[in-house]
């Protein structure tokens, strides 16, 4: 697998070449599912059908493996890194019904909880944003939504939303913990009144908005329907303070859609079909300051988008995976067919 750096913007609003800073031979037996890099940029973590998560240092375009976490009895299927302020600690979760949740201690990594409570291959893991503690969702299979908090000495509390999804829930994803509107609005000095919510995929070719109501519980917001097909991954777009929220997603029906809510009230959500694919599209991930999409599907291309002055989306390059031909178009008469 290769580590890819985004495009700088050049003179004229052109794009720079995307560069391949670093390929990484992971030594996984089998197929890698999933690849995240840490808050700092300087250590890898893998997750692969061979059961096994791995953790390298690739500081500098070297790779170091520093860990070879085995615990899983099945594939696993996504990695997700908790912010650092908690310490190093890594989740995972797997086809074995398992979340996994290892930390680094004294430079060695252990398995530090494992959550058992779904029923079926549990698909995403997604930490919440860093401000509200340290919160874990996880879509399962089951068609279940499980939230574990970190309590303290050890504890996870857990609280579940059961048939979140009908016939299985894919992908998860948090809002920023910021408040739409508040660059602008936001008396300064004053705390933001925070409302936890995150978005979910599933096998009902939904995407859902799900909120903390003031007793705890989490209730469904919204339901927001476009793809034909299952929705593979969702990605909730990091804000700066605008008033706009995005969230991008992604289906076995080859569409993308980006979805955006200009009222404060979150009720109005509006999709645009950012480009069908010929294959299924896997994931969506949006770049730190959420003007780059990148997007990965079935036909074994990395490519990425960016939304021109006049609202189009525009392919700025593609990369063939592990490969590293890199292509980049700077006009839209340039988006071809992936």
């Amino acid at each position: 697998m290769f580590v890819e750096r985004l495009p700088d913007e050049g003179p004229g609003g052109q794009h720079t070449e995307v560069s391949v800073i670093n390929t990484v031979d992971t030594s996984h037996e089998d197929m890698i599912h999933d690849a995240q890099m840490d808050y700092y940029g300087t250590r890898l973590a893998t997750c692969s059908s061979d059961r096994s998560v791995k953790i390298f240092d690739v500081r500098n375009g070297g790779q170091i493996l520093i860990a070879d976490l085995r615990g899983h009895e099945g594939p696993v299927w996504q990695v997700a890194w908790a912010h650092p302020m908690y310490g190093n600690i890594l989740a995972s979760c797997s086809y074995d019904r398992k979340v996994i949740i290892w930390k680094e201690e004294n430079g060695t990594w252990e398995k530090t909880h494992e959550h058992t409570g779904h029923d079926s291959s549990v698909n995403s893991v997604c930490w919440a944003p860093h401000d509200y503690g340290l919160i874990l969702a996880c879509g399962s299979s089951d068609g279940a939504i499980s939230l574990l908090t970190y309590t303290g000495e050890g504890q996870w509390e857990v609280k579940k939303i059961n048939n979140a999804h009908t016939i299985g829930c894919n992908a998860v994803s948090w809002a920023p913990a910021v408040v739409p509107g508040s660059l602008i609005d936001q008396p300064s000095g004053q705390k933001p009144n925070y409302i936890k919510k995150f978005a979910s995929g599933g096998c009902d070719n939904l995407v859902k908005l799900w909120k903390e109501e003031e007793d705890g519980q989490w209730k469904e917001e919204q339901k927001l329907e476009a793809h034909s097909d299952w929705v593979r991954d969702v990605a909730w777009a990091p804000s700066i303070g605008l008033p706009t929220s995005t969230i991008a997603s992604c289906s076995q029906d080859g569409r993308v859609f980006i979805w955006t809510c200009d009222d404060a009230s979150g009720n109005t959500w509006s999709p645009k079909l950012l480009h069908k694919f010929n294959d299924v599209v896997w994931h969506v991930s949006w770049s730190i300051t959420a003007n780059i999409l990148a997007v990965s599907g079935g036909d074994n291309k990395v490519t990425l988008w960016k939304e021109s002055v006049d609202g189009q989306w525009v392919c700025i390059s593609d990369v063939n995976k592990g490969q590293g031909s890199v292509s980049t178009s700077v006009t839209e008469g340039q988006q071809n067919e992936q």
